[in-house]
């Protein structure tokens, strides 16, 4: 059972999250991604609750909440699109060397 938590403040620790959701229920875990080049949090986490009662508690209560100044949104997380591969593999084109003379 995973939640979508967004619009996070970018000060948010992973103990600060645990603390808020675990008034609604026990934290099984919490994610905060953050941008593969620069480190720093993308201001969405997900949340995993215990039981679905647990998540439905907390989006009631938090969703449209105000904390650390931002009004957060809570829903239950969607499963990753698959946006197909990209990147490896040959595409065509020039592949190298030069015309020999």
């Amino acid at each position: 059972m995973s939640l979508y938590v967004g619009n996070l403040s970018y000060e948010v620790t992973q103990d600060s999250l645990t603390a808020v959701f675990a008034e609604y229920g026990s934290v099984k875990q919490v994610k905060l991604p953050t941008d593969r080049e620069t480190g720093q949090l993308r201001g969405f986490a997900f949340v995993d609750m215990g039981t679905e009662a647990e998540e439905t508690a907390a989006i009631e209560a938090l969703d449209g909440a105000e904390w650390m100044g931002r009004d957060l949104k809570v829903n239950k997380a969607r499963p990753r699109e698959d946006r197909g591969s990209f990147g490896g593999g040959n595409r065509g084109g020039y592949s190298g060397g030069g015309r020999r003379r």
